[in-house]
Protein backbone atom coordinates (compact mmCIF):
# COMPACT_ATOMS: atom_id res chain seq x y z
CA UNK A 1 0.00 0.00 0.00
CA UNK A 2 2.85 2.20 0.67
CA UNK A 3 6.29 1.47 -0.94
CA UNK A 4 9.50 3.89 -0.92
CA UNK A 5 12.61 3.08 -2.49
CA UNK A 6 15.97 4.68 -1.78
CA UNK A 7 14.59 7.77 -0.90
CA UNK A 8 16.99 10.59 -0.27
CA UNK A 9 16.51 14.34 1.37
CA UNK A 10 19.75 16.82 1.67
CA UNK A 11 19.11 20.44 3.10
CA UNK A 12 22.69 21.64 1.35
CA UNK A 13 25.24 19.61 3.01
CA UNK A 14 22.98 17.78 5.71
CA UNK A 15 21.69 14.79 4.67
CA UNK A 16 18.12 13.82 6.12
CA UNK A 17 17.07 11.16 4.68
CA UNK A 18 19.94 8.24 3.13
CA UNK A 19 18.59 6.08 0.75
CA UNK A 20 15.52 4.94 3.17
CA UNK A 21 13.27 2.02 1.72
CA UNK A 22 10.55 0.23 3.05
CA UNK A 23 7.44 -0.96 2.11
CA UNK A 24 3.99 -1.67 4.20
CA UNK A 25 1.04 -3.71 3.58
CA UNK A 26 -2.70 -3.18 4.33
CA UNK A 27 -3.49 -3.76 8.04
CA UNK A 28 -0.32 -3.41 9.38
CA UNK A 29 0.82 -1.13 12.17
CA UNK A 30 3.99 0.28 11.12
CA UNK A 31 6.02 1.81 14.14
CA UNK A 32 8.56 4.27 13.09
CA UNK A 33 11.29 4.43 16.05
CA UNK A 34 13.70 7.28 16.21
CA UNK A 35 15.31 9.43 18.69
CA UNK A 36 15.18 13.34 17.78
CA UNK A 37 16.66 14.41 14.54
CA UNK A 38 16.35 10.98 13.24
CA UNK A 39 14.95 11.72 10.47
CA UNK A 40 11.16 10.55 11.24
CA UNK A 41 9.38 14.64 10.65
CA UNK A 42 11.37 14.99 7.35
CA UNK A 43 10.53 11.36 6.09
CA UNK A 44 6.56 12.34 6.43
CA UNK A 45 7.19 15.60 5.05
CA UNK A 46 8.31 14.10 1.81
CA UNK A 47 5.50 11.44 2.21
CA UNK A 48 2.45 14.06 2.02
CA UNK A 49 4.24 16.58 -0.76
CA UNK A 50 5.67 19.04 1.59
CA UNK A 51 8.76 18.77 0.24
CA UNK A 52 10.61 16.47 -2.92
CA UNK A 53 13.14 13.93 -2.14
CA UNK A 54 16.70 14.62 -4.26
CA UNK A 55 16.33 11.20 -4.64
CA UNK A 56 14.14 7.90 -4.94
CA UNK A 57 10.91 6.84 -5.09
CA UNK A 58 7.30 7.19 -3.16
CA UNK A 59 4.26 5.22 -4.66
CA UNK A 60 1.33 4.79 -2.32
CA UNK A 61 -1.46 2.39 -3.48
CA UNK A 62 0.25 2.22 -6.69
CA UNK A 63 0.45 6.31 -7.24
CA UNK A 64 3.39 7.55 -8.04
CA UNK A 65 4.19 10.15 -5.58
CA UNK A 66 6.41 12.49 -8.17
CA UNK A 67 4.18 11.73 -11.45
CA UNK A 68 0.95 11.15 -9.98
CA UNK A 69 1.24 13.64 -6.62
CA UNK A 70 -3.18 13.95 -6.47
CA UNK A 71 -4.14 10.21 -6.91
CA UNK A 72 -1.29 9.21 -4.10
CA UNK A 73 -2.23 11.60 -2.04
CA UNK A 74 -6.11 10.93 -2.05
CA UNK A 75 -4.92 7.75 -0.22
CA UNK A 76 -3.33 9.44 2.19
CA UNK A 77 -4.64 11.30 5.77
CA UNK A 78 -1.96 12.35 8.02
CA UNK A 79 -1.73 13.82 11.86
CA UNK A 80 1.14 16.12 12.25
CA UNK A 81 3.21 16.88 15.51
CA UNK A 82 1.37 20.21 15.93
CA UNK A 83 -2.24 20.75 16.36
CA UNK A 84 -3.41 21.90 12.86
CA UNK A 85 -7.21 22.49 14.14
CA UNK A 86 -8.87 26.12 14.50
CA UNK A 87 -9.29 26.20 17.78
CA UNK A 88 -12.02 28.38 17.42
CA UNK A 89 -14.31 26.81 14.85
CA UNK A 90 -16.63 23.99 16.93
CA UNK A 91 -15.63 20.33 16.28
CA UNK A 92 -18.41 19.98 13.67
CA UNK A 93 -17.04 22.75 11.56
CA UNK A 94 -13.66 21.84 11.60
CA UNK A 95 -14.35 18.40 10.64
CA UNK A 96 -17.00 19.43 7.39
CA UNK A 97 -14.07 22.00 6.55
CA UNK A 98 -11.78 19.15 5.48
CA UNK A 99 -14.86 17.37 4.00
CA UNK A 100 -15.32 19.92 2.03
CA UNK A 101 -11.42 19.92 0.90
CA UNK A 102 -11.76 16.09 0.39
CA UNK A 103 -14.67 16.52 -1.63
CA UNK A 104 -16.85 13.94 0.72
CA UNK A 105 -20.48 14.75 0.26
CA UNK A 106 -22.08 16.79 3.08
CA UNK A 107 -24.52 13.99 4.24
CA UNK A 108 -22.08 11.43 4.06
CA UNK A 109 -19.78 13.51 5.66
CA UNK A 110 -21.96 14.30 8.51
CA UNK A 111 -22.63 10.57 9.02
CA UNK A 112 -18.65 9.92 9.14
CA UNK A 113 -17.96 12.58 11.59
CA UNK A 114 -20.88 11.19 14.05
CA UNK A 115 -19.70 7.27 13.85
CA UNK A 116 -16.20 8.81 13.94
CA UNK A 117 -16.35 10.99 17.04
CA UNK A 118 -19.05 8.43 18.53
CA UNK A 119 -16.13 6.10 18.05
CA UNK A 120 -13.56 8.02 19.73
CA UNK A 121 -15.85 9.65 22.58
CA UNK A 122 -15.70 13.08 21.36
CA UNK A 123 -19.83 13.22 20.03
CA UNK A 124 -20.95 14.92 23.72
CA UNK A 125 -21.08 18.25 22.00
CA UNK A 126 -20.15 18.66 18.49
CA UNK A 127 -20.90 22.32 18.10
CA UNK A 128 -17.85 22.59 21.13
CA UNK A 129 -15.29 25.02 20.44
CA UNK A 130 -11.79 23.32 19.76
CA UNK A 131 -10.16 25.77 21.87
CA UNK A 132 -12.44 24.01 25.21
CA UNK A 133 -11.01 20.50 24.48
CA UNK A 134 -8.33 18.79 26.48
CA UNK A 135 -5.47 17.62 24.29
CA UNK A 136 -6.18 14.04 24.44
CA UNK A 137 -9.60 15.40 22.56
CA UNK A 138 -8.17 17.40 19.87
CA UNK A 139 -5.83 14.81 19.43
CA UNK A 140 -8.67 12.41 18.94
CA UNK A 141 -10.68 15.05 16.76
CA UNK A 142 -7.70 15.33 14.43
CA UNK A 143 -7.75 12.03 14.18
CA UNK A 144 -10.96 11.43 12.73
CA UNK A 145 -10.78 14.43 10.24
CA UNK A 146 -7.96 12.07 8.88
CA UNK A 147 -9.86 9.32 8.11
CA UNK A 148 -13.04 11.60 6.59
CA UNK A 149 -12.12 10.69 3.36
CA UNK A 150 -11.41 6.87 4.13
CA UNK A 151 -7.84 6.96 3.29
CA UNK A 152 -5.75 3.49 2.88
CA UNK A 153 -2.66 5.02 4.70
CA UNK A 154 -2.45 7.08 7.95
CA UNK A 155 0.62 9.04 8.27
CA UNK A 156 0.90 9.86 12.30
CA UNK A 157 4.00 12.16 13.70
CA UNK A 158 4.90 12.10 17.16
CA UNK A 159 0.27 12.20 17.50
CA UNK A 160 1.30 11.38 21.54
CA UNK A 161 3.63 14.34 22.20
CA UNK A 162 2.31 16.51 25.40
CA UNK A 163 -0.76 13.89 26.03
CA UNK A 164 -1.49 12.24 29.41
CA UNK A 165 -0.96 8.17 29.73
CA UNK A 166 -4.53 7.07 29.20
CA UNK A 167 -5.06 9.45 26.07
CA UNK A 168 -2.37 8.33 24.56
CA UNK A 169 -3.61 4.91 25.53
CA UNK A 170 -6.77 5.50 23.96
CA UNK A 171 -5.26 6.76 20.92
CA UNK A 172 -3.34 4.32 20.67
CA UNK A 173 -6.43 1.64 21.27
CA UNK A 174 -8.15 3.49 18.21
CA UNK A 175 -5.78 3.21 16.27
CA UNK A 176 -5.28 -0.11 16.45
CA UNK A 177 -8.99 -0.49 15.96
CA UNK A 178 -8.91 0.87 12.69
CA UNK A 179 -6.51 -1.05 11.71
CA UNK A 180 -8.60 -4.33 12.62
CA UNK A 181 -11.71 -2.92 11.11
CA UNK A 182 -10.83 -1.68 7.80
CA UNK A 183 -7.22 -3.24 7.09
CA UNK A 184 -5.64 0.62 6.85
CA UNK A 185 -2.12 0.61 7.33
CA UNK A 186 -0.43 2.87 9.92
CA UNK A 187 2.84 4.63 9.93
CA UNK A 188 3.04 5.70 13.22
CA UNK A 189 6.16 7.91 14.17
CA UNK A 190 7.52 8.04 17.67
CA UNK A 191 10.57 8.00 20.33
CA UNK A 192 8.48 6.16 22.55
CA UNK A 193 9.69 2.43 23.02
CA UNK A 194 6.40 1.28 24.49
CA UNK A 195 4.47 2.51 21.62
CA UNK A 196 6.58 0.83 19.42
CA UNK A 197 6.30 -2.40 21.19
CA UNK A 198 2.45 -3.38 20.22
CA UNK A 199 3.23 -2.68 16.71
CA UNK A 200 3.12 -5.32 13.76
CA UNK A 201 6.76 -4.30 12.55
CA UNK A 202 9.08 -1.79 14.15
CA UNK A 203 11.62 0.24 11.73
CA UNK A 204 14.26 1.99 13.31
CA UNK A 205 15.00 5.27 11.84
CA UNK A 206 18.49 6.87 13.47
CA UNK A 207 20.97 9.76 11.26
CA UNK A 208 18.37 9.49 8.15
CA UNK A 209 19.05 5.65 8.01
CA UNK A 210 17.16 2.57 8.33
CA UNK A 211 19.02 0.43 11.33
CA UNK A 212 16.71 -2.42 11.58
CA UNK A 213 13.24 -3.18 10.09
CA UNK A 214 11.04 -6.16 11.66
CA UNK A 215 8.47 -7.52 14.46
CA UNK A 216 9.57 -5.94 17.76
CA UNK A 217 11.38 -9.33 18.90
CA UNK A 218 13.03 -9.31 16.03
CA UNK A 219 14.80 -5.67 15.90
CA UNK A 220 15.55 -6.25 19.89
CA UNK A 221 17.41 -9.37 18.82
CA UNK A 222 19.30 -7.01 15.77
CA UNK A 223 19.96 -4.29 18.18
CA UNK A 224 21.45 -6.46 20.34
CA UNK A 225 19.47 -5.37 23.60
CA UNK A 226 18.02 -7.61 26.34
CA UNK A 227 14.97 -5.38 25.85
CA UNK A 228 13.85 -3.08 22.81
CA UNK A 229 14.53 -0.18 24.81
CA UNK A 230 17.94 -1.54 26.04
CA UNK A 231 18.55 -2.01 22.17
CA UNK A 232 17.32 1.27 20.68
CA UNK A 233 19.49 3.22 23.69
CA UNK A 234 22.33 0.84 22.72
CA UNK A 235 22.57 1.80 18.83
CA UNK A 236 20.86 5.30 18.97
CA UNK A 237 23.08 7.05 22.02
Amino acid sequence: MLSISGLTKRYGANVALKSVSLAIEPGQFVALLGPNGAGKSTLFQVLTGLFAADEGEVEVAGHSLRRKAQAALRHIGVVFQQISLDLDLSIRRNLLFQADLQGVPHKLAMARIEAGCARLGVDANLDRKVRELSGGNRRKVELVRAGLHEPSVLLMDEATVGLDPKSRRDLLAALHADVRERGVCVLWATHWVEEAEGADRVVVLHKGSVLADGTPAAVTEALGGETLEAGFIRKTS
